[in-house]
């Protein structure tokens, strides 16, 4: 049952965390809107939609930064504890330290739980919205796999492009690869294949049958076909994680895996995301309240300093670790989703040690 202290200290908690989240939002919104209304007007989108992708834009984005807003306004209302001697009074009362940080890890638990349901469900359709926006009318198509594709399309069958158009649906230097075991059986190459209306045309066709006592080449310069495979399939956009589900998004792994693709850590990065961002949340609350629950000198501004100066390292170390992992074979994508984490919180537990001999009442 929770006692007066836990409630009070809750209370502040979400309290702050979901004012934090009032005021910063629009903000963040007025911001982008700044931004992109020069090119919102010079399209002229419809109003709806660009309501629709301020919503998809909150949403995505929020996930992502709702850490930070925990971590600050933790910080900010723990700081107004200590510079008020509330926690003087707390711990003088014979409350132990750790009984006074169990209401925030209550409250870190619920907002964990609430943080990994709202990625679950809202999400991945926000982000579906938020980046098929940006490239309707902001990007183009370039976010794709473009060059040097090799897929996996059957048990059996294998193709190759060098180079890949998504906007033509044309490739080249295309090859595909027909196996019966370990035994390749036939061999198809094309200078040039372009897909319309569920037809392929090769160009500069040429297909090897293997045989035991030889092999069948056939050579022509233009053939339309059908092919077992959806052209698009060849380069998913690298977004593509981030719109599905998490049992969808492991389904799509392993079909990317099947497929011999061979940039698999963005899909890999999305994954452990889908967890560590919510964990986030009981992380950054043990952060602030080790740093902001010591009454300094310099008042509640030197707290606030510090765990400013806390999350844009985390902020810096997971944008950096992430992009090796997406752009590294070598690199382990979780690695580069916890290690953040994980110096972050050795450093909150350094100042948690260390507390007692830099208290400065």
């Amino acid at each position: 049952m929770l006692k007066i202290l836990d409630r009070y200290i809750l209370k502040q908690y979400l309290g702050a965390f979901l004012l934090l989240l009032c005021l910063f939002i629009p903000i963040m919104i007025t911001v982008h809107i700044a931004e992109k209304i020069g090119k919102i007007l010079s399209k002229d989108i419809p109003f709806a939609e660009v309501m629709m992708y301020l919503l998809d834009f909150t949403i995505y984005f929020s996930n992502f930064l709702f850490p930070i807003f925990l971590f600050i306004s933790t910080m900010f209302f723990t700081s107004k504890l200590a510079n008020n001697t509330e926690i003087v009074a707390f711990l003088s009362s014979g409350v132990s330290y750790n009984r006074f940080l169990r209401p925030y890890i209550i409250g870190a638990v619920l907002v964990c739980v609430t943080a990994l349901v709202f990625s679950t469900v809202f999400v991945p359709d926000a982000a579906a919205g938020f980046n098929e926006f940006q490239f309707k009318y902001f990007k183009s198509e370039k976010e794709r796999q473009t060059n040097n594709v090799f897929r996996r399309i059957s048990d059996d069958d294998y193709v190759y492009v060098s180079n890949y158009n998504s906007g033509r649906k044309t490739g080249y230097d295309f090859t595909l690869e027909h196996f019966n075991g370990n035994e390749l059986e036939y061999k198809i190459y094309a200078e040039r294949i372009a897909f319309k209306d569920s037809i392929y045309t090769l160009s500069r066709y040429k297909k090897r049958v293997l045989q035991e006592n030889g092999e069948i080449l056939t050579t022509k310069a233009k053939l339309d076909t059908i092919l077992n495979f959806d052209i698009d399939e060849l380069t998913p956009s690298s977004y593509v994680a981030e719109t599905l589900s998490y049992q969808k998004l492991l389904d799509f792994i392993e079909t990317e895996e099947s497929r011999g693709n061979g940039n698999m850590n963005v899909y890999y990065v999305e994954k452990h995301k889908r967890t560590s961002i919510p964990v986030s949340a009981l992380i950054f609350t043990i952060i602030a309240v080790a740093v902001s629950s010591v009454k300094k000198r310099g008042g509640m501004g030197v707290n606030l300093a510090i765990g400013l100066g806390i999350a844009m390292s985390y902020m810096f170390l997971d944008k950096v670790f992430g992009t090796i992992a997406e752009k590294s074979t070598s690199f382990e994508p979780w690695i580069a989703v916890w290690a953040p984490k994980k110096q972050i919180l050795w450093y909150s537990s350094f100042i948690t040690d260390k507390k007692c001999a830099t208290i400065d009442y």
